[in-house]
């Protein structure tokens, strides 16, 4: 049985602010009936100020008792002030959650999160945007790259097991916990590196290799093509695009706006990539 912090019942046995603002200036959404937990926020605004939110939740009780101690977080805030509010602030004002129901405090995050983005335009600091273009890591439970990086970066995660707690991808099938593990070993990777540090050629080959079979390649095979990395030569990254991709007169738009990019971004800023 998990062991709950005594605010967490309350809010989950009194919960607060429960229903719908029918002339709600902002709503967010997060999760979904279909990944079994699901959040809509209300807002009611004077000028940029939170006079009133409300909301409805389908889930367990943490996530009750974390929406509910979210709309008395926010009231009386102004919206500047709200967007500064993490899933850490959220756990820490219900006096902790169990680490399996962190992704519930998440939840509230993501919700308040997505009004935000309606009212700036997708555009504020310290949030990441989610936008249907994003890399879904785990589609069990629709969990993109961004989403993990979050949860990374504002929780301190270092292990395959929190970042599932906490966003719960990984937590059914299991399929994307290799490709989570790799998103872990590069963040952490790219956080610890020096500016004089640099990657041997074998360790250069190695990862250019492993991105390109674990990134590049399944992106290029849902349209019928392929990619096979050739040789690296100083920082010129040799491929050969095969399948539909072969002769395709796109094939040099995709070599640099989409492989080369993501290279530069995973491995190296300074590669260039070329066809042959």
């Amino acid at each position: 049985m998990w062991d709950y912090s005594e605010k967490v019942l309350d809010h989950y046995r009194n919960p607060r602010n429960v229903g719908k603002i029918d002339n709600a200036d902002l709503i967010g959404e997060a999760g979904s009936l279909a990944c079994g937990d699901s959040l809509k926020l209300y807002l009611k605004l004077d000028g940029e100020k939170i006079v009133d939110a409300k909301f409805q939740t389908f889930g367990c009780g943490s996530a009750v008792a974390s929406s509910s101690i979210l709309t008395e977080m926010i009231i009386g805030k102004t919206l500047d002030e709200a967007k500064e509010i993490t899933n850490k602030d959220i756990a820490e004002e219900l006096g902790g959650l169990p680490q399996e129901k962190m992704h519930c405090s998440v939840m509230g995050h993501e919700a308040l999160e997505d009004a935000l983005n309606k009212y700036y335009g997708g555009k504020y600091n310290n949030t990441t945007v989610t936008n249907s273009s994003e890399k879904v890591v785990c589609t069990c439970f629709n969990v993109t790259e961004n989403q993990i990086l979050e949860a990374i970066k504002i929780n301190n995660l270092k292990t395959v097991e929190e970042i599932t707690n906490y966003t719960k991808a990984g937590g059914a099938c299991g399929r994307c916990k290799g490709y989570i593990k790799d998103i872990l070993e590069t963040y952490w990777g790219g956080v610890n590196k020096t500016e004089k540090e640099e990657l041997t050629p074998t360790q250069k080959i190695l990862k250019i290799s492993k991105v390109i079979d674990q990134q590049i390649s399944p992106e290029l095979q849902k349209d019928g093509g392929d990619i096979e990395f050739v040789d690296l030569d100083g920082n010129k990254v040799k491929v050969k695009l095969t399948g539909m991709c072969q002769g395709c007169k796109n094939s040099q738009m995709t070599i640099k706006t989409f492989v080369e990019s993501i290279l530069k971004d995973k491995v190296d800023s300074s590669l260039e990539v070329e066809q042959v």
